[in-house]
C-alpha cells in the first residue's frame, strides 16, 4: 500500500512539473522546486532595489498588498546585480528569478533584466492570487532576439498620448522592447517640426476620410484633424517608454508617402501641385523630388527628430515610391545622367544613400522597408523586411542587419478570424496560430548570416482602425504570440498549449478593460481534400463536443446536429456552425457557403506560387468550393504580384464539361488590376495541351471580374487555365511602374 502511495506521489509530482505555468512569453528555462512562497498582506522590499522599475512593479500589482522597505535579510524581494564575464553567452536582458518559501531573489546584469524579471513575477502574482501561494521555482531567462517590436500607424487614424502610452504598456507586459512610431504619411503629418510649422498647420488635417471597403470608394465627408504631437508630448512619450525599457523608433517617410508634407511645402515636389493630404488609402505618384532644397528640408526635419528620439535607428520609410514623377522630371533625369545611375531605381538608392550619410554623421543609423534595397543598399542601412522574407535574406547575406516583419505573419491589420464575423480589415488572413508558427530566421541563411537577423516586429496600419478599442482588438491576442516568437520559446507543435495560456491571460485583459478579439472561441472551418472531393473540418479552442451545425441555412441552436467528424461536401450547400456551452451560445455563428463543381477537390498545381502575404491554403484555395467575397481580401483569395496564374487541374478521369468560371478583382488604389487575358487548354496526358478558349481584357473588364466561359462540349483528363497578370502598372495609376497585383479565387468547371 505504501509502495502504491509513493508511486502516486511521484506521478503527481511529474505531472505538476510538466504543466506549464501561465507565463507569456514562456521562459527559456524554468525548474519547479519543493515548497511555496506565501504572499502576505505586507510585502517587504529590499532597500537597494532599482527605484523606477520597482515603482512600476508596485503600481502594476495594484492589489491589496501593502509595501514596506527592509534590509535584505528580512525582505521578501531581493535584488543582486551580476557582473558579466568576457566569455558569457548571456545578453544584457538576462535575468534569473529564484523563488523559495522564504524569499524572492532576482539577479541581472542590467536594470532592463531586472525589469523583465518583474514582468514574470507580476504574471506569477496574477496566476496564484487566489491562494496567495507561488510555487518555489528557479527561472533563468533571456530573449533570443534583440529587436522585439510593435509598430503603430498614427497617420491614417490618430491616437492620443494617453492611448499611445497604453500601447507601450502592452508591449512592456509581454517583454517587447521596441515601439516603431509611424509619424508621417500621405494622410497626415503627426509630429511638430518647429522650423516648418506648416507641416502641422496644413499637413495634420484632411478634408475627409475613406470609409468602408476600398472597392466601395465612399467617404465620410467629415474633416479630420488637425491632429499631431507637440515636441513636449513626444518627449513625454519617449521618457514613458524609456522607463519601461522600450526604445521608440520614429519613422519619417521618404521619398514616397509624402503628400501631407507636399501639401505644406509644394516646392519639394517635382510638379507645382497644388497638393492636399490624401483622403483615400493607397499609394500616390507625388513624392519628394531629390533636389538640394528637399534634402536640406529633410536634414532639418531629421535634426529635430534626432533630438527628440535617442534611438540608435531612425526609420526613413523608403517603401512604395512610384517613379512616375521622377521619369517626367527634367531635374531627376539630369541627376540620373550626372551620377551615372542606371534608372529611377538607382535614383531611389541615391536618395537613401544621401540621407543615410547625413544620419550617420549624427551618430545614428537608418532602417527602412525592404524597397530601400532597390538600386543597391546604403552602406550601413538595416532592412525591415515586409513584402516577404527575401528582403531580410538579401540584407543578411550582404552583412546588413534586418528585422523580419513579413505581412503574411506580422501584419495585424489583417483578419484574424472568419472575415464574415470580423470587423472590416485591410485584407489578408493572419490568425493567432499563424503568428505563433513564424520563425524569424529564414532557412536560407547559414549560422553566420543568421546573426544579422535582429529580430521580429508586427505592424498595425490603421486605415480601418478608427479608435483605440479597435487597436486593442487587432493586436490582442496576436501580440502574445509575437512576444513568444521574439523571445524564442514558441513551439508551434504545441500550439494548443499556448492557446490555453492565452485564454487564461484573457482574465488579465478583462480586468484591464481591454477590447481583445475572441476569434479563437469561434468555430473555425478547414476544407480538406478527400476521395476526389472535399470535407469540411470544424474546430474550436473549447471542447469540440460543444460544436453544433446546420446544413439548411438556419442558425444552429443547442439542439442542432452535434459535430463529430468532418462534414462531407458533395453538393452546393451552406454550413452554419457555433459553439454552445450548457445550452448557451458562446461564439459567433460562422457560415460557409460551398459551390461545388467538377473541379472541386481535384488535384491542382500552379506553375508560379502566390505572394506570401496572400497565399493562405496555397493552390488548393482555387478548388476548395469557396467563392471569394470581392469586398474582403481574406483567406479565400490568392494574390500574385507581377505573376500570371497558370493552374493545371487533374480530374482523375476524362470528364465532360462545357463551362469554366473564375473571379478576379480590380482595386487600382491597392495596385490590384483586372487580368489582361485568359486562356483555357485541355489535355489527356498533361504534356500536349490544346487551347480551346481565349478572352481579352475588354471582356474581363465588362464582366467586372466575374468570368464565365462557354468552351463547347469538352471531354478531357486535364484542364489548364492561364490568367495573365496586367504586368507593369501604367502611368496615371497609383503605383505606376510597379508590378500589378492579380487576385483570383475559385476555378470552377461544369
Amino acid at each position: 500500500m505504501r509502495y502504491l502511495l509513493l508511486l502516486f506521489i511521484l506521478f503527481s509530482n511529474v505531472l505538476f512539473s510538466q504543466k506549464k505555468l501561465n507565463l507569456i512569453p514562456y521562459p527559456q528555462n524554468l525548474q519547479l522546486s519543493e515548497g511555496k512562497f506565501t504572499i502576505s498582506d505586507v510585502f517587504t522590499l529590499s532597500n537597494d532595489l532599482p527605484k523606477e522599475e520597482t515603482e512600476y512593479f508596485k503600481k502594476s500589482l495594484n492589489s491589496r498588498l501593502k509595501f514596506q522597505n527592509s534590509d535584505k535579510s528580512k525582505a521578501c524581494l531581493v535584488y543582486s546585480q551580476l557582473s558579466k564575464s568576457k566569455n558569457s553567452t548571456q545578453n544584457d536582458e538576462f535575468y534569473s528569478l529564484e523563488i523559495t518559501p522564504k524569499q524572492i531573489l532576482i539577479k541581472s546584469y542590467t536594470k532592463q533584466g531586472y525589469f523583465l524579471a518583474l514582468q514574470t513575477l507580476i504574471q506569477l502574482f496574477e496566476e496564484f492570487k487566489n491562494d496567495q501561494q507561488i510555487p518555489a521555482l528557479k527561472i533563468e531567462d533571456q530573449p533570443k532576439f534583440a529587436w522585439r517590436g510593435m509598430h503603430l500607424d498614427v497617420c491614417r487614424h490618430f491616437f492620443t498620448v494617453e492611448e499611445v502610452k497604453k500601447y507601450i504598456d502592452y508591449l512592456a507586459m509581454y517583454k517587447l522592447n521596441t515601439f516603431h512610431w509611424h509619424l508621417t504619411d500621405d494622410q497626415g503629418w503627426r509630429i511638430e517640426i518647429k522650423k516648418y510649422p506648416k507641416l502641422t498647420q496644413i499637413g495634420s488635417k484632411r478634408k475627409e476620410s475613406m470609409i468602408g471597403a476600398y472597392v466601395d470608394n465612399t467617404f465620410d465627408g467629415k474633416p479630420y484633424g488637425p491632429y499631431f504631437y507637440t515636441q513636449d508630448q513626444i518627449k513625454d512619450v519617449v521618457k514613458y517608454a524609456q522607463d519601461r525599457h522600450i526604445t521608440v523608433v520614429p519613422e519619417i517617410e521618404m521619398p514616397g508617402h509624402a503628400l501631407a508634407a507636399l501639401a505644406a511645402y509644394p516646392e519639394l515636389a517635382c510638379t507645382k501641385g497644388p497638393f492636399e493630404p490624401a483622403t483615400k488609402w493607397g499609394v500616390f505618384d507625388d513624392v519628394f523630388c531629390p533636389k538640394d532644397e528637399t534634402f536640406k528640408f529633410l536634414e532639418n526635419v531629421l535634426d529635430e527628430v534626432m533630438v527628440l528620439f535617442p534611438s540608435k535607428y531612425i526609420h526613413i520609410g523608403g517603401d512604395e515610391c512610384p517613379k512616375t514623377r521622377w521619369k517626367e522630371c527634367a531635374h531627376c533625369q539630369e541627376l540620373i545622367k550626372k551620377n551615372n545611375l542606371k534608372d529611377e531605381h538607382g535614383l531611389q538608392s541615391y536618395f537613401i544613400h544621401r540621407i543615410e550619410k547625413y544620419v550617420n554623421s549624427k551618430g545614428r543609423k537608418i532602417i527602412g522597408w525592404d524597397e530601400i534595397l532597390e538600386g543597391g543598399l546604403a552602406p550601413n542601412a538595416a532592412v525591415m523586411s515586409w513584402t516577404g522574407v527575401n528582403g531580410g535574406i538579401e540584407a543578411a547575406k550582404s552583412n546588413h542587419f534586418a528585422v523580419m516583419t513579413p505581412g503574411s505573419y506580422c501584419y495585424f491589420d489583417h483578419y484574424q478570424g472568419d472575415p464574415a464575423t470580423e470587423p472590416n480589415a485591410f485584407g489578408g488572413f493572419t490568425p493567432l496560430d499563424k503568428v505563433y508558427s513564424y520563425n524569424p530566421i529564414p532557412t536560407e541563411l547559414n549560422t553566420e548570416q543568421a546573426k544579422y537577423i535582429l529580430g521580429v516586429q508586427a505592424n498595425l496600419w490603421t486605415e480601418y482602425i478608427e479608435d483605440f478599442k479597435q487597436v486593442q482588438y487587432m493586436i490582442f491576442p496576436r501580440l502574445m504570440a509575437l512576444s513568444e516568437v521574439g523571445w524564442g520559446t514558441s513551439d508551434p507543435e504545441n500550439y494548443k498549449e499556448f492557446e490555453g495560456r492565452v485564454i487564461n491571460e484573457f482574465k488579465v485583459l478583462d480586468k484591464m478593460n481591454v477590447n481583445y478579439a475572441k476569434s479563437i472561441y469561434n468555430v473555425s472551418g478547414k476544407v480538406i481534400p478527400k476521395n476526389n472531393g472535399v470535407v469540411y473540418e470544424l474546430s474550436t479552442s473549447q471542447n469540440p463536443s460543444g460544436i453544433r451545425y446546420t446544413l439548411d441555412e438556419t442558425n444552429p441552436n443547442s439542439n442542432s446536429q452535434a459535430y463529430q467528424n468532418p462534414i462531407p461536401v458533395s453538393k452546393s450547400m451552406t454550413v452554419k456552425s457555433a459553439y454552445f456551452e450548457n445550452g448557451q451560445l458562446k461564439s459567433a455563428v460562422s457560415s460557409q457557403q460551398f459551390t461545388i463543381s467538377k473541379s472541386t477537390g481535384k488535384n491542382i498545381t500552379l506553375e508560379q506560387q502566390p505572394s506570401e502575404n496572400y497565399s493562405f491554403g496555397g493552390a488548393f484555395t482555387l478548388i476548395d468550393g469557396i467563392i471569394g467575397n470581392q469586398r474582403q481580401l481574406g483567406k479565400t483569395w490568392l494574390g500574385f504580384q507581377g505573376k500570371d496564374v497558370v493552374a493545371t487541374i487533374d480530374f482523375g478521369n476524362k470528364t465532360n464539361f462545357t463551362e469554366v468560371y473564375f473571379n478576379t478583382l480590380e482595386n487600382k488604389g491597392s495596385w490590384i488590376h483586372m487580368a489582361k487575358s485568359a486562356q483555357i487548354f485541355v489535355s489527356d496526358d498533361n504534356k500536349n495541351f490544346k487551347m480551346i478558349k481565349e478572352i481579352g481584357k475588354d471582356e474581363i473588364q465588362n464582366a467586372k471580374g466575374k468570368i464565365k466561359l462557354n468552351v463547347g462540349n469538352q471531354n478531357s483528363k486535364y484542364i489548364k487555365i492561364k490568367i495573365e497578370n496586367a504586368g507593369i502598372i501604367p502611368a496615371g495609376n497609383p503605383g505606376a511602374d510597379s508590378k500589378a497585383w492579380l487576385f483570383v479565387d475559385e476555378i470552377r468547371v461544369n
